[in-house]
């Protein structure tokens, strides 16, 4: 169940379930949020940020939290506190608001929504949704490269393996 907005508090980190990713929000107070989104994305388009992936150019974007989750779900994940300290909340939240509706330098890869956030509330970018993303990639192109090689060995012909 998302929590109530009585319940966030400013500086919050906001993760959306989105259709296969998670869409980052950082949120402001009085129902508000602000995100890093694609150009083409209007409030409550919910999957279509999908069509981030083939951007390199995003808004900072001040929306109503209630139409940038959509249906989606959300939850508050200041996953980072354990090992970061937030920066105070008042810095957080005026970072975000200078930077609304400047366009910035957007990549899936090091500067998405997550980056952005985490950004703001920490002083510097991370991105877990990236780093899991790359591991598994990697692991499986491993895996994939094993599997080839040990394929080459069995199949070679019976003459060549003396």
């Amino acid at each position: 169940m998302a929590p109530l907005i009585k319940d966030l508090k400013p500086g919050d980190l906001l993760e959306i379930s989105r259709f296969g990713y998670q869409h980052w929000a950082l949120y402001v107070g009085h129902g508000y949020v602000i995100h890093l989104a694609p150009p083409s994305e209007y409030a409550g388009a919910g999957s279509s940020s999908v069509m981030s992936v083939l951007t390199d150019r995003a808004m900072v974007k001040k929306e109503r939290l209630s139409d940038v989750v959509g249906s989606d779900n959300y939850r508050v994940n200041n996953k980072y506190d354990g090992r970061c300290s937030p920066l105070p909340v008042n810095k957080i939240i005026w970072e975000a608001e200078a930077l609304v509706g400047q366009e910035m330098r957007y990549s899936i890869t090091s500067k998405n929504c997550e980056h952005f956030v985490t950004e703001l509330r920490y002083g510097h970018p991370m991105s877990d949704q990236v780093r899991d993303t790359t591991m598994t990639v990697g692991a499986a192109g491993l895996g994939m490269l094993a599997l080839g090689i040990i394929a080459a060995f069995v199949t070679r012909p019976k003459n060549q393996k003396q």
